[in-house]
């Protein structure tokens, strides 16, 4: 991975791959990644960058738009969490066994979390929380989903994904981001659909979105829903 520059575009180069074509990307940071075929030169796709700019200009536009609305969550009783597209109030409890829990439409977090580590301490305790309870739930959507595309995927894994939603790995593997979590139920299988599709196609050409088709003709909804309403999905 390098960090390049051509005019007024800043981007960073990633590892060619087998694709036949180059893929940029606006993550949810706002930087452009693009990932070029393995044939390309570094100067050859600042060419392919160059060729891209008013699309890369729209869509920078567009994610500072969406990115205006970014909710920022504060870590007092009564403030709102999601979870799989319902949203919860935060109490904050002392004498509670664990950190957090979610009980009659509440989310309890224990207050010495707060006390003793602030709001990283938290944040970590409710990503924990996402990653324990979300991952049987997402195994049980690729297995559900993964015969209908006509794959075998690897191990499922959730973690921090950074700025993507999920990853498929060259071995098979599936790594979802917990902040999927939070997405209505629809949504998490879209971006499983998505991950599963990629076992097929490498890259986001037609064919690609063609197996996408296949499995869930409502994709585009649901890939709208997750670009006007990602930022959201926030601790």
């Amino acid at each position: 991975m390098q960090e390049r520059q051509v005019k007024d575009i800043a981007y960073r180069l990633m590892p060619g791959t087998a694709r036949k074509t180059t893929d940029i990307v606006i993550e949810r940071d706002g930087v452009i990644t693009v990932r070029p075929p393995l044939r390309l030169t570094p100067e050859q796709v600042d060419e392919t960058v160059l060729r891209k700019r008013l699309w890369i200009y729209r869509n920078l536009a567009e994610w500072r738009d969406l990115n205006v609305t970014r909710v920022i969550r504060e870590w007092v009783s009564g403030e709102t969490f999601l979870y799989l597209g319902s949203r919860y109030r935060l109490q904050l409890v002392a004498d509670q066994d664990d950190a957090l829990v979610l009980k009659d439409g509440r989310f309890l977090l224990s207050r010495q979390v707060i006390d003793l580590g602030g709001s990283a301490a938290a944040q970590q305790t409710f990503a924990d929380f996402y990653a324990t309870k979300g991952l049987q739930r997402l195994k049980q959507r690729v297995a559900w989903y993964a015969p209908k595309v006509g794959v075998s995927p690897g191990e499922v894994l959730i973690k921090d994904m950074g700025f993507r939603w999920a990853v498929c790995q060259a071995s098979g593997a599936l790594h979802f981001h917990w902040k999927a979590l939070m997405a209505p139920p629809t949504i998490i299988d879209y971006i499983v659909v998505h991950e599963l599709c990629h076992l097929h196609h490498r890259d986001h050409t037609d064919a690609f979105w063609n197996e996408v088709d296949k499995v869930l003709p409502s994709w585009r909804e649901r890939k709208e829903w997750l670009k006007l309403q990602g930022a959201a999905l926030e601790l």
